[in-house]
Parts: C-alpha cells; structure tokens; sequence
C-alpha cells in the first residue's frame, strides 16, 4: 500500500516509492528504493524534500499515530486544484499542427546547433557572442505564435545526450507561451524567450563527467550542479550583452516561492516575475524530458505532480501555466470514458478538459483499434477524459509517433 508521509516521519527499512518534490533537489538518482542506511536518511532530511510516498508491501509501515494521506486523497486534492483552472486562452493560430510541426522539426534541428555553438563557446571561455541568439529567440516566437502546441511538445522529445541543449530552446518556447498567457508586452515576451534560451548556460562550468552522470551523485558533485545559476550569471554579466532581466533568470531559476531554493534562498515577490516564470518552464520540460539517469515523465502526470510541490512556484504563474500547456498536454497518454485510449494531439480553445484525441487502443479487449481523431469538446457528454495512463504500464512503444508523425 502506498502512503504520503512527512519526512520527519521516515526512518530505515521503509521502501521510498516517489519523492513529493523535484527531483533535482535531492541527490538521488533513483526515487524507488529500500532505505538502508542512516546516512542516506539524512542526506534526505538535509535536503529540501519535506515529503515522500512509501510503500508499506516493501517495506516498513508507518509507527501508529502518525498521520498519512492516501494515493486517493491526494489524487483528488490535485484533481480539484487543477479542475479550478480549466479555462484556456486561445492564441492565435494561423497554421494546423501537421504543418507547425513539419516547421518545428527543421527549426529544432536549426535552434540545437546554434545552442551547441554557443554554449561550446562558453565551455572553452570565449567570448559569447549572442547574435544569434536574438534572431533564434524571434523564430521560436513566431513558431508559438503560429501553433503553441507544436515546438513546445516536440522540443521535449529530446535524446538523453543532447538534453542540455534541447532544454534551452524548449524552456525559450515555453517561456515565451507563457509571457503571452500572461499578457506581458511583446518586448518582455522576447526578454522571456532570451532567458529562457540562457538561463542553463552555467552548466558548462560543470565537468562533463558530472553533467552526464548516469549514476548517483556524489555530495561534492551535487554541490558543483547547484552552482551553475552563479557560474551562469557570472559568465552573462562578464559578456555585457544581456539585460538584468535576463541575467536574473539564470541565477534564480532555482529558488521557490516558500523560500527554500537556491542559490539566495528568496521567498514570494523577493524572486522576480520572470525568474518565477523560469522555475516553471524549467521543471516541466527537465521532468518530461528523458536525462542519463532517468526517464522522462508523461507530461500529464508531470503536471500533476507539480501540483502537488507546495511552495515550489507562484500559485498565479503556475495556474497560467497550466492554461497555457493543458491539464493534459499533447503527447499525454489518457483513457476515455468509452475503454479507449488515446494520445492527445492539441488543446482547444475554451476548455482544459477536452482536448482532440487520437485514439488507437481498447482497454476493454486490450487490442488494438482502428486510430481515429476525436474532438472531445465536440462530444460533450457522450465522451470525456476518465484518466491518466501510462505508456509503460501497458507495454506501449513509439507513443510519440502517434502525435508527432516522426519516426521513431
């Protein structure tokens, strides 16, 4: 049985099943595993994880009297939160997200060797030279504004051993979305986009071996990871050819808005809009993207678990965000009302909760279907959404093809 405890409440023999947390701010490369030794129990205390699920077939329960929430409970907390933010705006759109992604996938390609050169740059200490840059960040933006669903879902199929790269334009377009959703000017939405495009760019201070660990990390080196948004904003400030902005974004795409982040451990409006914005962005496209030592999440889960990370991000940005990339972003994985399931292609205007469908598989017979696209808002009170399902646990492969039309 799993159960959501503090962490105050663990103790050796317990079976972790999943921390309630980000997974980038604990040094565990793993999140299922039996707890074996008081040093690794304080490794978790010390961190900033304040909860975690166990599983008590695995390990040990919870002494009596000690307070747990089930997976029920907390799944309808999540489900109600998010229901409250089931309103979507529309952006514009002027081509279908066939045709956006066919543009996306040459502009991907583009967007990696422009990241790749520049941050090579930054590796050796040269010189950075942004030029590029802006005129990156302008076709990323026209590509959202074109079709948002299209570059933002597409960036995240990324290859563990290109991750760091893919990530900077993926956050670039997330960050743009975003600043629209929130109604910022265009001339902040070009900021955000820049920033988004940067804001990793200390990582290449980090040696290679520790960038692309396969395995846990060591103290020392979690240590030398946690310093990149100083080593970043360091290298920003030295090339003089961003705003403050921009420059805040990388050395403060990491704190929290309870105040228990990093590198300055400020708290509410103490982090700027925009570096709140980039907390977001970050964690969803590092938690859906496949990393050396880890999996990618499906992005629906992924929203429902940054639900769940109380004090993680500003309720306001995070409730924008969702709106901007759905309750149930493209690529996720959901079974309908009728036994189907299907992949979600795009959200609608007007509604989080009825997005178009591909359908292609039965859960009832467990066999394959003819796949057919399904208009749910269309179908409104004849089908709906019924729940989240994962890829794995049905043996399903190439998912992605099915919304994409890439190869897998």
């Amino acid at each position: 049985m799993l159960k959501c405890i503090a962490v105050a409440d663990l103790r050796v023999g317990m079976f972790i099943h999943e921390f309630c947390g980000a997974w980038m701010d604990h040094p565990f490369w793993k999140s299922k595993f039996l707890l074996k030794t008081d040093k690794d129990l304080q490794r978790i205390r010390a961190s900033s994880i304040t909860e975690l699920w166990i599983d008590t077939s695995k390990g040990l329960d919870v002494e009596s009297g000690v307070a747990s929430v089930s997976p029920e409970q907390a799944a309808a907390e999540v489900e109600q939160q998010l229901q409250a933010a089931a309103v979507i705006s529309a952006l514009p759109r002027a081509s279908g997200l066939d045709e956006e992604l066919r543009r996306a996938a040459k502009l991907c390609a583009r967007s990696k060797a422009a990241v790749i050169s520049m941050f090579a740059d930054a590796r050796m200490g040269q010189a950075l030279q942004f030029g590029q840059a802006d005129a990156l960040v302008t076709e990323i933006s026209d590509s959202v504004m074109r079709h948002p669903n299209a570059l933002i879902s597409l960036a995240r199929l990324k290859h563990a051993d290109e991750y760091t790269y893919m990530h900077s334009v993926a956050v670039c377009a997330l960050m743009i979305a975003l600043a629209r959703q929130l109604g910022l000017d265009e001339a902040l939405v070009r900021e955000a986009g820049l920033a988004g495009l940067l804001h990793d760019i200390g990582k290449m201070a980090i040696p290679n071996e520790v960038l692309n660990k396969p395995g846990k990390l060591s103290d020392a080196e979690f240590v030398v990871v946690r310093d990149h948004p100083v080593a970043g904003a360091q290298m920003l400030r030295d090339c003089r050819q961003v705003s403050a902005l921009v420059l805040d974004v990388c050395l403060h795409h990491h704190e929290k808005f309870d105040g228990t982040g990093y590198p300055h451990r400020l708290a509410g409006e103490q982090i700027s809009l925009l570096a709140r914005m980039g907390a977001v962005c970050d964690v969803y496209d590092a938690i859906t993207s496949n990393r050396p030592y880890k999996a990618g999440w499906d992005p629906a889960e992924s929203i429902r678990k940054m639900a769940e990370w109380k004090g993680h991000f500003d309720p306001a940005v995070f409730q924008a965000f969702i709106k901007t990339v759905g309750i149930y972003p493209t690529g996720s994985l959901v079974r309908l009302q009728s036994g189907r399931i299907g992949v979600v292609l795009e959200q609608q205007a007007g509604s989080l909760l009825t997005p178009r469908v591909r359908v292609f598989f039965s859960a009832k017979s467990k066999t394959p279907i003819p796949q057919e696209v399904l208009d749910l808002a269309k179908l409104a009170g004849r089908e709906r959404i019924v729940a989240r399902e994962s890829a794995q646990d049905w043996g399903f492969r190439d998912i992605d093809q099915l919304w994409s039309g890439l190869p897998g």
